[in-house]
């Protein structure tokens, strides 16, 4: 789908015909967007600005070149966008390249809120955007401020999750996974922050902007430093949490090991007893230990002292182990 911008009268032309190039020239036209287009479409596009458009796999390129570069006829730029999924997001990149004549064209695959955003402030206040080279920078604008509130997004689960943890009596293996996948979030998100500020820098270095985008570039810059530095707390404070719960779970499993270890020791004694009793020796005076009732019932007399014997030992095994405050 090709969506045309045009320069006079405000005036947006959607699922535009590949054949309406023929009536524009450059002069007319503000800004080209190009969503999942054709082979058709993007042949047109490529034969009515006089440039190729770069190939998926230019466009992901990570190399400085990729990011942006400036050849003697175009500018061309690619960055990573956002697409919220839940709790999470993936990533992908769009392509932008702004001709001579100061006209963008933009390559994308997906939907995008930034670009919703970029065309609400394009309809309300048209003569800021006079070239490509203001839509372009007002498409960085808003998606920096998306990164902020992703940032602030990702800070606000991070925070969540510290007081569940310090409120919870147990740690699970949910709670690790979540750390995990924030930790996975937050990674994500500053490599794409990273990947605004070298778009920036690279815009900041060249000279075929119009003088009155620097100023505003200083300030991008400034925010995306400070998202940066945003998320690498946000992380730390992960680390943190994670080191936390790890060692809750190590608290957990050493009392559980304490229970069983204090349990085994406390029943030796007994099960020293019983294993002596147990032995068929034929000198056992135990055996014969008995006390007989005028009614003639007969209470055996060493099979209550072998008992009394046993919960004895264990008891001051647990005196003891209360004296010294290991229980």
């Amino acid at each position: 789908m090709i969506t045309i911008y045009l320069k006079q009268y405000n005036k947006i032309i959607r699922n535009a015909d590949v054949a309406l190039f023929e009536e524009l020239g450059y002069d007319d036209i503000l800004w080209i967007d190009m969503l999942r287009p054709s082979i058709k479409e993007q042949k047109a596009v490529e034969n009515f600005m006089e440039f190729s458009l770069q190939t998926r796999q230019q466009v992901e390129e990570i190399e400085s070149t990729s990011k942006y570069s400036e050849t003697e006829n175009t500018i061309v730029s690619n960055s990573n966008f956002f697409i919220p999924t839940g709790e999470s997001f993936t990533v992908e990149p769009v392509s932008f390249t702004i001709s001579n004549e100061g006209v963008l064209v933009s390559v994308r695959q997906a939907e995008f809120r930034t670009f919703r955003e970029a065309e609400k402030r394009l309809q309300m206040n048209y003569r800021s955007y006079s070239t490509g080279y203001h839509i372009f920078i007002s498409l960085l604008e808003v998606r920096i401020d998306y990164d902020a509130d992703l940032v602030e997004m990702v800070a606000k689960q991070v925070g969540a999750l510290s007081k569940e943890i310090s409120t919870e009596d147990s740690i699970d293996k949910e709670i690790i996974l979540r750390i995990n996948s924030l930790q996975e979030s937050t990674m994500l998100l500053r490599e794409n922050i990273f990947d605004r500020q070298r778009v920036l820098s690279g815009v900041l270095r060249s000279e075929r902007f119009p003088n009155d985008i620097y100023p505003r570039l200083q300030l991008m810059i400034k925010d995306v430093n400070s998202l940066i530095n945003h998320a690498d707390f946000s992380f730390q404070r992960l680390d943190y949490i994670q080191d936390s719960a790890l060692g809750l779970i190590n608290i957990e499993q050493n009392e559980i090991v304490k229970i069983f270890s204090v349990a085994s020791v406390i029943f030796m004694p007994a099960t020293l007893i019983a294993s002596m009793y147990g032995m068929n020796f034929k000198f056992m005076p135990e055996l014969d230990w008995v006390y007989t009732f005028p009614s003639g019932f007969t209470l055996p007399l060493g099979y209550l002292f072998a008992i009394g014997l046993m919960i004895l030992c264990s008891g001051v095994t647990i005196w003891y182990f209360k004296f010294k405050k290991w229980l």
